[in-house]
């Protein structure tokens, strides 16, 4: 059983919140700022809050990645309420773990009703990259890179995609002043994802973690710069560099991380007002030129499963020129633009840049 909500998650008069016992699943976002209190609070004003699911350490701890819980903690729950920031990729940690929530819920023949707090995607509707055609990790939905939905639209989507029977109810991101008073990347989504252009930079840019080249994790501005020890600076002319996109050759040390504590030479991408940029493509053309050029230059495994496509592998391989490729991100992009128009809750839909 599904359903849209349209009034806040404290007026809602379903008998497990009310009476039951009650566990927030949630992290530094869960902040309301109108009540001035986290969404537990509520719960814990009732006296039924019996679990609180977060992150183990500070919200900025390098470490702090994940939201770890057991099936079995579930089990005594009549209500389990999620909060979290989105921020667009299909690889976003905090995301993943929601997914794993609802995967966990659906293997149960008994359980809590799960209620996903919806909020504004820090990256638009703007859509970038491929559908998974292989397997690209646990508890990864098969939507593109950059899926334009909020958590909301992804997990109905999802809930569909296993199959699922367990009442799942998402509470409009426009059912409270939140989203009028705090821009969505006012509180950090997690440590690696800082600032107003972290989300815009993310899709691309989380795939340099699947090689030896950092994308500045360790530094005050992960995703936006990139680099390793190993680069040597050149001229930027004959770096891939799109409309509207600036790079500039800069050094930093990640004070945790790869390269900890070590010079690294790279560069920054710097987006110029109104640049409609495309992190995924961009970032595969700069991981080809850095291929050409650095015999040391490295492509785990892990950059494969986040790809998970064979015609994207095959370009970062070098068997395939660009343009096929990126007619191929164009023809995805589309595909999955038709699909997701089924699991939209707002006015507003994805677009692709033209």
């Amino acid at each position: 059983m599904f359903s849209f909500r349209t009034t806040p998650i404290e007026e809602q008069l379903d008998r497990g919140l009310v009476d039951g016992k009650v566990g927030c699943f949630c992290t530094q976002n869960c902040w309301n700022p109108a009540k001035g209190r986290y969404l537990y609070d509520i719960f814990k004003e009732r006296g039924n809050l019996a679990q609180v699911f977060s992150p183990g350490e500070g919200e900025l701890t390098p470490d702090t990645s994940h939201i770890s819980f057991d099936a079995e903690q579930l089990d005594s729950l009549d209500a389990v309420v999620v909060e979290i920031q989105d921020v667009g990729t299909r690889y976003f940690n905090y995301t993943r773990d929601v997914l794993r929530l609802l995967s966990a819920r659906a293997r149960s023949f008994e359980g809590p009703a799960i209620y996903i707090i919806d909020h504004i995607n820090p990256a638009g509707r703007l859509v970038e990259g491929t559908i998974p055609v292989v397997d690209s990790g646990l508890w990864v939905p098969k939507v593109a890179h950059r899926h334009g939905l909020t958590l909301g639209e992804l997990c109905a989507l999802y809930y569909e995609q296993i199959d699922a029977r367990f009442p799942l109810h998402v509470i409009s991101a426009r059912c409270s002043d939140v989203g009028k008073d705090l821009m969505p990347w006012t509180i950090a989504p997690a440590s690696d994802l800082p600032g107003m252009f972290s989300c815009e930079m993310y899709t691309g840019g989380g795939l340099w973690n699947g090689t030896n080249i950092t994308p500045a994790i360790g530094t005050s501005r992960p995703y936006e710069y990139f680099g390793a020890p190993f680069v040597k600076l050149e001229d930027i002319r004959f770096l891939p560099t799109p409309p509207g996109v600036m790079m500039r050759p800069c050094s930093f040390s990640p004070a945790f991380g790869r390269y900890a504590g070590q010079r690294c030479y790279g560069y920054q991408i710097m987006l110029q007002p109104g640049a409609r940029y495309h992190s995924f493509l961009h970032t595969l053309l700069l991981m080809k030129h850095f291929a050409d050029r650095y015999s040391e230059f490295e492509m785990y495994d892990d950059l494969f499963v986040k790809v998970s496509d064979p015609v994207v592998e095959e370009f970062l391989r070098g068997r395939l020129s660009f343009d096929v490729v990126q007619e191929h991100v164009k023809t995805e992009e589309q595909k999955w633009i038709r699909k997701a128009k089924r699991f939209l809750l707002y006015e507003d839909a994805p677009y692709r840049i033209k």
